[in-house]
């Protein structure tokens, strides 16, 4: 997947909105006001190691950490909580892994939402 292949799924998910509250060079994707992917714009201000296309996004912290020991292409979240975070360097990894991932942690803030809204949510993707 490309940067707007991202996007676009992404935005595709039942009442996803986007942000930029850190800046430029970054999108938030939320649920509800809560955030669940961060995806790297490039540039900007932030000290980053490389520069190779990625995204933040929480997951359970177990789920995190097999993901990890699995794929390179999954580490712990640069800028976020690294035990409910991860940066997944989507280019490295086959389209459908990318899109299970942001749809699993899209399930998951909406899995901690009011049950009135959990259910509007869940039944939706």
């Amino acid at each position: 997947m490309n940067i707007e292949q991202v996007r676009e799924y992404t935005l595709s998910l039942p009442g996803v909105t986007e942000d930029q509250p850190f800046g430029d060079d970054n999108i938030t994707f939320r649920l509800e006001g809560k955030i669940f992917e961060c995806l790297w714009l490039g540039g900007g201000s932030h000290d980053m190691n490389d520069v190779e296309p990625r995204f933040a996004i929480k997951l359970s912290p177990d789920r995190n950490e097999e993901l990890r020991a699995q794929f390179s292409a999954v580490t712990p979240a640069w800028h976020w909580n690294k035990k409910h975070w991860n940066d997944v360097y989507y280019e490295q990894l086959e389209d459908s892994l990318v899109k299970d991932m942001i749809r699993e942690s899209y399930l998951l803030v909406a899995s901690k939402l009011p049950k009135a809204l959990r259910q509007k949510y869940n039944s939706g993707c």
